[in-house]
């Protein structure tokens, strides 16, 4: 006869507990092992400038205003006190109060923008070993789904209308027809375009080298008379070849207020233009519908700018990536001007 000690658990007990640990994925070595000591949870007012030192200028720019929100709702909180629900219901103010825009969407990206710098927060936090994956709020609340894009192509006749307009208003109408060119010609975002200097510019082969989000830089052809333009621009204007190239007249380099300026004067205009809420993104649709119509998928993802991690899913581009001639071909054809790698 089995004498049972108090105190001793049975066998089913004891294959009870080593099933419970099998699914836990810990170990008996884990149970004996001396537990590490965690730095203490900083607050959120204490921990926010840390990661504003860490991260790029970019994404200070995007996320700074979430973070001083976060900051002035849950500045004396430790990191390790908000909960998910918590997280969702000042997701839901930020959006409720977001600043209506003229391309607003009921402040959904606000929301997202919000959460995704609260991620962002977190992620440093789990590096730092200040929290573990299990206790990040922000990884159990979703962003807001994104709703389908209104942006397209530009008919030709509406594009001739607004380069009318930018060519004969405004107190620069030198500058707004060089920027309307240039994200026309290259299809560049605005922060591309922002960051332009002189010593970026080939005119040997007309060439443009756009840097752009995510630490992208690409060379990008461009039209002799565009790099011409660029040229004289910069040299009137007093740009450095270090210094950003596109300048007002007194020689301050232009920011994205430019052009918020330039299409609210452009929609003052042209109706179809403030209804539909057109903005600089509209012309990168444009030119790269025109490319793929004419050019194929190829050609127009690489003069996108889009690589091989941008998130497209299929293996095939791998084969059919374009080279610089090929869409230095697509430009020439587009601007009507021979170019010199076409």
């Amino acid at each position: 006869m089995t004498t049972v000690v108090p105190g001793t658990p049975s066998a089913v007990e004891l294959e009870a507990a080593r099933l419970l640990l099998e699914r836990l994925g810990v170990t008996p070595e884990d149970l004996l092992a001396v537990p590490q000591q965690r730095p203490p949870v900083p607050t959120f007012a204490e921990y926010i400038p840390e990661v504003v030192e860490a991260v790029s200028k970019g994404t200070r720019r995007v996320y700074g205003s979430y973070w001083n929100r976060i900051r002035a709702n849950w500045g004396d909180r430790h990191l390790d006190e908000p909960t998910a629900s918590e997280v969702k219901q000042l997701a839901e103010h930020v959006q409720a109060t977001a600043k209506v825009r003229r391309n607003g969407r009921g402040g959904r990206g606000a929301a997202e923008h919000f959460i995704a710098a609260l991620r962002c927060l977190y992620k440093h936090a789990e590096n730092d070993q200040l929290i573990t994956e299990a206790h990040n709020p922000a990884r159990k609340v979703d962003k807001p789904r994104r709703l389908p894009s209104t942006r397209c192509a530009i008919p030709s006749n509406g594009l001739a209308e607004i380069n009318h307009v930018v060519a004969t208003t405004g107190n620069d109408p030198e500058l707004d027809t060089l920027i309307l060119r240039l994200h026309t010609e290259t299809a560049c975002r605005r922060g591309g375009a922002l960051a332009l200097r002189p010593k970026d510019l080939d005119p040997k082969q007309c060439l443009i080298l756009l840097r752009e989000k995510g630490g992208t830089a690409r060379w990008q052809p461009v039209s002799p008379t565009l790099m011409r333009g660029l040229l004289r621009h910069a040299k009137e204007r007093g740009a450095g070849a270090d210094d950003q190239l596109l300048r007002y007249r007194d020689g301050r380099p232009i920011t994205t207020r430019r052009y918020d300026h330039l299409w609210s004067r452009i929609g003052k205009h042209l109706q179809w233009v403030a209804a539909q809420q057109l903005s600089t993104h509209w012309l990168r649709h444009t030119t790269l519908t025109w490319v793929e119509r004419n050019f194929g998928y190829g050609i127009a993802r690489a003069f996108a700018g889009h690589n091989d991690q941008s998130g497209d899913p299929g293996t095939t581009t791998t084969y059919i990536r374009a080279n610089l001639q090929e869409i230095a071909k697509a430009l020439a054809a587009l601007t009507g001007e021979p170019h010199p790698l076409a």
